[in-house]
């Protein structure tokens, strides 16, 4: 191979992998996963094959949208609440943290801004973590999984 396409192949696998920020994870439950704060993961949906007019699309054009859609699998607590602390009762310690929850469910339909996202692979299946900040709205069907 020549040396100038080798060096040019190694800078962009590494922008690539910089750009995406994928991690893989070994591991044998998703249920030991907890969210912190106001993160989410989420599932994505597979790509779509067709256009409505039923054209093929090619592989990864459905990947770089912009706007991406997934199933809710885990949500965080929420964001934190500073704990109120009376300044006649310095001696009493509230560590109780209190959080305002999220508003993602479990089992949602989640649209959301794929710049704002970070890929992580467990068991071979791709998942994405994201903020609620980058959630743009939410399906929640209430018969879906019945």
């Amino acid at each position: 191979m020549d040396p100038i396409k080798l060096i040019a192949s190694i800078i962009v696998t590494k922008l690539i992998n910089t750009y995406f920020m994928s991690i893989q994870i070994e591991g044998k439950d998703l249920n030991k996963f907890i969210m912190v704060g106001d993160r989410i993961l989420i599932k994505p949906r597979s790509p779509l094959e067709r256009t409505k007019t039923g054209l093929f699309l090619p592989p990864g054009v459905q990947e770089n949208e912009k706007i991406q859609s997934g199933y809710v699998v885990k949500v965080g607590p929420g964001f934190p609440i500073p704990a109120v602390i009376d300044d006649n009762e310095t001696w009493k310690k509230n560590e109780q943290v209190k959080y305002i929850p999220l508003q993602p469910k479990e089992g949602d339909l989640a649209v959301y801004l794929q710049n704002n996202s970070f890929e992580i692979q467990f068991n071979e299946e791709r998942y994405i973590v994201v903020s609620q900040v980058a959630i743009l709205f939410l399906i929640r069907d209430e018969n879906l999984f019945q």
